[in-house]
């Protein structure tokens, strides 16, 4: 890379997208050649099996902007995205998808509202192109529990298209499908959020890489980041709570076996039973406060992790 300092990064994960690569390149340095500010392209391309890569190499021989990183398999699309981010030399973060269907002309306005003090610039596809009983009507019922939990009021939570500072983005760490929580995780951080209305394109090539098996894995990455954003500060208050109510229920056994052993009338199999029932109640709040003490200790210790093996990187 010939400058010394980037201002933009342009981040996008692609998977068996040979007809697309071509033109999403053509069109982004369209728009970024046109901005006074020095730029790169960071294309990850998780273990497409077309002809995605060599067509990617091509145009990086023509051009040093473009930067690409292959991974040895298919690790998702949070995967690419963390490491086109940790890849990222810019001050400011673009990340979209490469169907086509993000607009790269919506680029300069997401860059213009991170000039207004954001940190975190989300584009809502208010009219979105795409099938409305598999893909529009459940974005938005997932739109509404995802708001709801996260506590982050967006319209649109599933977008790529958005536009981040580099000191917020690289505080991130993604996995699963997290990619879409990106703007709630960025709130922990304390980012300034919002949201710009952006233009959605229907898909010309290609196959939707989305299915219904996707939205369970949502939902069990909405159900932990629930519990992360509650608990991150402090994971021992949550498993020093489950603590104290398992010591509560050993306590109450603990009582009722006393009460058996000194009532005769009482049948002797309950106080077994009883017995039992302490001690699994005494072993599990040890085990709660162990946990709650190592997820404190990684907290604070722990170091990011990556959830995915490079097998060729490009510069």
């Amino acid at each position: 890379m010939k400058e010394s300092k980037i201002n933009i990064s342009v981040v996008i994960p692609i998977y068996n997208e040979e007809e697309n690569v071509a033109l999403l390149y053509e069109s982004i340095t369209k728009v970024m050649s046109k901005l006074k500010n020095s730029y790169e392209i960071i294309m990850v391309d998780d273990g497409s099996k077309d002809k995605t890569l060599s067509i990617l190499r091509a145009i990086q021989k023509k051009d040093f902007h473009l930067r690409v990183i292959k991974f040895r398999g298919n690790f998702g699309q949070s995967a690419a995205m963390a490491a086109g981010f940790e890849a990222a030399r810019g001050e400011n973060v673009v990340a979209m998808d490469g169907d086509l269907q993000n607009d790269p002309n919506d680029i300069p306005m997401l860059l213009k509202k991170l000039d207004e003090g954001y940190d975190v610039v989300s584009g809502w596809r208010k009219n979105r192109k795409d099938k409305l009983i598999l893909r529009k009507l459940p974005s938005k019922i997932a739109n509404r529990i995802i708001c709801s939990v996260t506590g982050v009021e967006l319209h649109d939570t599933g977008c790529s298209l958005k536009a981040f500072r580099k000191e917020v983005i690289k505080r991130i760490s993604l996995y699963g499908e997290l990619h879409r929580f990106i703007p709630a995780l960025a709130k922990l951080e304390g980012a300034k959020i919002t949201e710009v209305v952006v233009n959605h394109r229907a898909r010309k090539f290609g196959e939707s890489k989305y299915n219904i098996t996707r939205t369970f894995r949502v939902i069990m990455d909405l159900t932990s980041l629930n519990l992360f954003i509650k608990h991150l500060r402090n994971p021992l208050r949550f498993f020093g709570g489950l603590a104290l109510v398992s010591m509560f229920f050993a306590i109450l056994a603990t009582i009722l076996a006393g009460t058996i052993w000194l009532n005769s009338s009482y049948d002797i199999s309950s106080f077994n039973i009883l017995l039992t029932l302490i001690f699994l109640m005494i072993v599990t709040t040890f085990q709660f406060l162990f946990i709650g003490l190592l997820a404190a200790l990684i907290v604070h210790t722990g170091k990011k992790k990556l959830f995915y093996l490079v097998d060729t990187q490009l510069k």
